[in-house]
């Protein structure tokens, strides 16, 4: 993790300038009055679902935990929707766009597959079941394969067992060294 935390700088930068080269495009095209018009309404509408997307994320956070069933549905789409609404309040209107982008609901299906798929390989398994509830897998069929040789721990006997079990002759011989 660390190792990524030294690129955020640089991809803080990058995303500052394709911010500005985006409002000096749409300027251009609507009018700077009208670019900074819509920058500043998409913030305001970001501000608002931010409160209404933080509420519905508590609300089923605490529905889940009443009603016994595992939070991690829950607070991963409230995640996602919170994160769309912090974009949508960033100034900036690319980062609207993806904020936007991430509140329709298919989009916001699929990001929450992804953010539960990103926590499942970052935590244990017990805490992923229990955030999640039981993991669903798929299973196919294979072909039969031959079972191992099996390995002793001590001394080997080689014999011939002839009826009911009873070794007739045999040696004892100590285990091969792989």
């Amino acid at each position: 993790m660390r190792r990524y935390l030294r690129f955020v700088p640089l991809a803080l930068l990058l995303a500052v300038l394709v911010e500005l080269v985006a409002f000096v495009g749409v300027g251009r095209t609507i009018g700077y009055g009208s670019a900074v018009l819509l920058g500043f309404a998409a913030s305001l509408l970001g501000l608002v679902l931010l409160r209404r997307e933080g509420m519905r994320a508590w609300r089923g956070f605490r529905a889940s935990v009443e009603s016994r069933q595992p939070p991690g549905p829950q607070v991963t789409d409230g995640l996602v929707g919170l994160v769309g609404a912090l974009l949508l309040a960033v100034p900036g209107l690319v980062s609207a766009v993806v904020g936007l982008v991430l509140l329709v609901p298919p989009v916001r299906r699929l990001a929450r597959a992804g953010v539960q798929r990103a926590t499942e390989r970052r935590v244990s398994s017990m805490v992923a079941g229990d955030l999640f509830g039981p993991r669903r897998v798929k299973v196919r069929r294979a072909d039969a394969q031959p079972a191992p040789e099996p390995t002793v721990a001590g001394p080997v006997v080689e014999a011939e067992v002839v009826e009911a079990g009873r070794a007739i002759e045999g040696e004892i011989v100590q285990p091969r060294r792989p």
